[in-house]
């Protein structure tokens, strides 16, 4: 086969009509690239120049080859120019999700502010691996995944971010409303109103509920957040929310924010990827503007 050698050594020779010449062009010896060209065209079965008048002619195989090797050098050029401009952070591509889909309400105005700084680099949401956004890192669905779930995985390096606070939410007239802190037992005569995940997935669950075995009365499971806050407005029942999420509406006073438990059920989120590999500069970067614009910051 040949090699890109090869097609350096052609156009060279086809432009400098001289092997000698050639060889001075391409910082080689003389003998090294009559070589070089003695081994193409028995690569090739076919002579690539005739040698009249002491200077070099292409054959048309010679001909056709120079053609070849313009495109294929040139390509390779700008490969490798967009190579170096993926390596020095300028261009590229950056797949994240979240793991919670209230994320997608601020992700847009910080990425506005990531590609002020990275105008070639192009993010994009992958909403689909919401649910099992450290899943899609691991098989390369995601080059970077927004979660909460504590990261053990060896294959796996987490950058921490920020902390937030869920609260239950509901209208100030509620009997629940003036409490400091709820307790599992206080939700066994409400209604429930959560994320539309599985059980297994949901922090409430996991960490609330599950480890006094109290389930409340009843479970919405809704996936809109627009529609949590509305059904916790009409008083359908208690939304369980980040308090960032609900900021206006408990600065407006239209809904109370009550923590849960007394120390308060928190998220300690982490940008997640994959570890021991190789990233561009602005897989770093992202990161410091996600913690410097976490949402709870951007509320306060």
């Amino acid at each position: 086969m040949l090699e890109i050698r090869h097609l350096k050594m052609v156009q060279a020779i086809s432009e400098q009509g001289s092997v000698t010449r050639a060889a001075e062009q391409l910082h080689l010896t003389q003998s090294a690239l009559s070589h070089q060209l003695r081994e193409a065209e028995e690569l090739l079965g076919v002579p690539l120049f005739h040698r009249l008048n002491k200077k070099m002619v292409l054959t048309e195989p010679g001909t056709k080859l120079l053609r070849s090797a313009g495109l294929v050098l040139q390509e390779m050029d700008r490969a490798s120019e967009e190579i170096r401009r993926i390596a020095g952070g300028q261009q590229g591509v950056l797949r994240i999700a979240t793991q919670c889909n209230t994320c997608y309400h601020w992700l847009p105005s910080m990425l506005h502010l990531f590609q002020q700084q990275f105008p070639k680099v192009e993010v994009q949401i992958v909403v689909e691996a919401t649910r099992e956004p450290i899943e899609a890192v691991l098989d390369g669905r995601l080059d970077l995944a927004i979660a909460y779930t504590h990261i053990s995985d060896p294959r796996l390096e987490s950058h921490s971010l920020f902390e937030d606070e869920l609260v239950a939410v509901m209208p100030p007239d509620h009997p629940l409303a003036s409490r400091s802190f709820l307790q599992p037992e206080d939700f066994q005569n409400q209604t429930l109103i959560v994320y539309s995940i599985p059980r297994h997935e949901n922090l409430v669950f996991q960490q609330f509920f599950g480890p006094s075995a109290i389930q409340p009365k009843s479970v919405l499971a809704v996936m809109l957040t627009e529609a949590i806050i509305e059904m916790a407005k009409a008083g359908i029942g208690i939304a369980v929310l980040a308090r960032w999420a609900v900021a206006p509406f408990l600065k407006s006073g239209a809904l109370k924010g009550v923590r849960m438990t007394r120390a308060g059920l928190k998220r300690d989120w982490s940008a997640v990827m994959l570890a021991n590999q190789y990233r561009p500069a602005y897989y770093l970067e992202f990161t410091k503007l996600l913690s410097k614009n976490s949402p709870q910051k951007r509320k306060d």
